[in-house]
């Protein structure tokens, strides 16, 4: 029962397909963006999705953040069935997910200054106060380091840096008091010297508002600085879930040993143990293989199985699931 009462948020079988029609009436099949995901997240965790380019990553961070309306599955946060919130219920939810984009510079109004920028969702999710609306921005300067905060207040974006930029991002992403952070790519777009930096920001502010964090990314070498748990996210499917020490120190799905084995290595001594994944790109999500959708690439392929059928979740240890015949009960 007191598990339950942790539980943030959930997914189950959580599908995002988006229509594809020739000369714009035609139909002509879907894009599997997220075809079949399910998942847990409990309050003060920090779940990392990794994976590569294209694998749908964003589309569902989007899905989880109601920009897009899920074709299947259903989503429950805090204990609520999303799909049947009412206008006044979403607004509800809107207000306790923030979001850290990848871009930050993309992210911030140019026209607007840094307490104009921090003072808008307050306005819009109807704090009226204007006492309160500077103790808000105040604080939320204060606990993305942006200070002296008179420094920072009448700023505009272009006056910033990049790691000042996405501070003031997450600034914008917790004003609200959220329960859910939802971190899009936050440190891809920003030089190497900051991105540990940013990183520990926000496991310093998930811990101090007990946060559930959703971090998407396609860099593992980061999730060890941040993460509780991470799951694999290949052709819009969910490969591997486990907590991150597990995971990063023995992983159990082919792609995820090949996703580590592709991290670049600093040292040239060990230039030579980086691999690339094998057999090129991801697959065509509107035309993905059958069977495991990894096969065509995988090292390991059980000819006969892993081309036919679609492998279910096998637990091959405690609090670990992977999505792969070589796992299956004997």
């Amino acid at each position: 029962m007191a598990e339950h009462n942790n539980r943030l948020m959930a997914a189950r079988d959580l599908q995002m397909w988006f229509p594809v029609r020739r000369w714009g009436f035609i139909p002509a099949g879907a894009v599997r963006a997220v075809d079949g995901v399910s998942f847990e997240l409990r309050r003060g965790e920090a779940v990392a999705v990794v994976g590569e380019s294209g694998c749908g990553k964003s589309t569902l961070a989007r899905t989880l953040l109601a920009i897009h309306t899920p074709t299947g599955g259903r989503i429950t946060f805090e204990g609520r069935d999303m799909e049947q919130f009412t206008s006044r219920e979403m607004r509800w939810y809107r207000r306790r997910v923030g979001y850290v984009q990848q871009d930050p510079y993309g992210a911030l109004p140019p026209f607007m200054n840094v307490h104009r920028i921090l003072r808008e969702p307050l306005i819009v999710n109807g704090v009226r106060d204007r006492q309160e609306q500077e103790e808000r921005i105040r604080d939320g300067l204060r606990e993305v380091r942006l200070v002296p905060v008179e420094d920072f207040l009448d700023k505009f974006p272009h006056m910033l840096s990049g790691g000042q930029q996405q501070r003031l991002v997450i600034a914008r992403a917790i004003i609200l008091n959220p329960g859910l952070l939802i971190a899009d790519e936050p440190v891809s777009m920003l030089d190497a010297s900051v991105r540990v930096e940013i990183l520990k920001l926000l496991r310093r502010i998930q811990d101090a508002h007990n946060l559930g964090v959703c971090y998407i990314t396609h860099d593992l070498s980061t999730v060890r600085y941040f993460s509780h748990r991470i799951m694999v996210m290949y052709a819009g499917k969910l490969v591997e879930k486990a907590p991150v020490g597990g995971l990063l120190d023995d992983p159990c799905h082919p792609y995820t040993r090949a996703l580590l084995r592709a991290i670049p290595d600093p040292e040239p001594e060990n230039a030579r143990t980086y691999r690339p994944v094998p057999g090129g790109e991801p697959p065509s999500l509107m035309n993905p293989p059958s069977g495991c959708r990894f096969h065509p690439r995988c090292e390991y392929a059980i000819a006969g199985l892993c081309e036919v059928e679609e492998p279910p979740h096998f637990v091959p240890r405690a609090d670990h699931e992977v999505a792969c015949w070589l796992f299956r009960e004997e």
